[in-house]
């Protein structure tokens, strides 16, 4: 790739760290929404919900990638994202902002960044006085939990 590739990244918090996902891949951003409980989901799975006549599941970001669980605010949004052609939501503690970055500023993962393993990061974007964590969806929900869900929406 060269130099002045740029990547569009979806902005959001958990606790006091940045997040960033590929803007391809981001469906919508919804405020909280009423979550119907699944049985003998996945734990890190609140759900599903209703977005505009589609059943969606819906996970729990902190608890998929073992952050403390915090309550529900004004600023809490369910980010819908398509892995694998299966729409989920991810709850997060806030959505900011939409940024570019260049190719050049991204760098693998370190092992473990704000807690978080590396087997769910795609990198760390430096960007001025901020880092942003990039994640990687294909292994927040790999592909066996990504059949499970698809057998909750069936």
């Amino acid at each position: 790739m060269s130099q002045n590739t740029e990547h569009q990244f979806i902005v959001f918090n958990l606790g006091d760290e940045e997040y960033g996902v590929e803007i391809l891949q981001v469906q919508t951003i919804e405020r909280m929404l009423d979550i119907t409980r699944v049985p003998h989901a996945p734990d890190f799975v609140e759900g599903v919900t209703n977005l505009r006549g589609m059943v969606v599941p819906i996970i729990d970001l902190r608890k998929r990638l073992n952050l403390p669980e915090i309550e529900a605010t004004d600023e809490t949004r369910i980010i819908t994202v398509k892995i694998e052609e299966v729409m989920v939501g991810m709850i997060v503690d806030s959505a900011s902002d939409v940024v570019k970055v260049p190719e050049d500023a991204i760098e693998p993962a370190p092992s473990i960044i704000g807690g978080v393993e590396s087997t769910y990061l795609d990198g760390v974007a430096k960007m001025d006085d901020r880092l942003l964590i990039l994640l990687k969806l294909s292994e927040v929900l790999n592909k066996d939990e990504v059949n499970q869900i698809k057998k909750i929406n069936a």
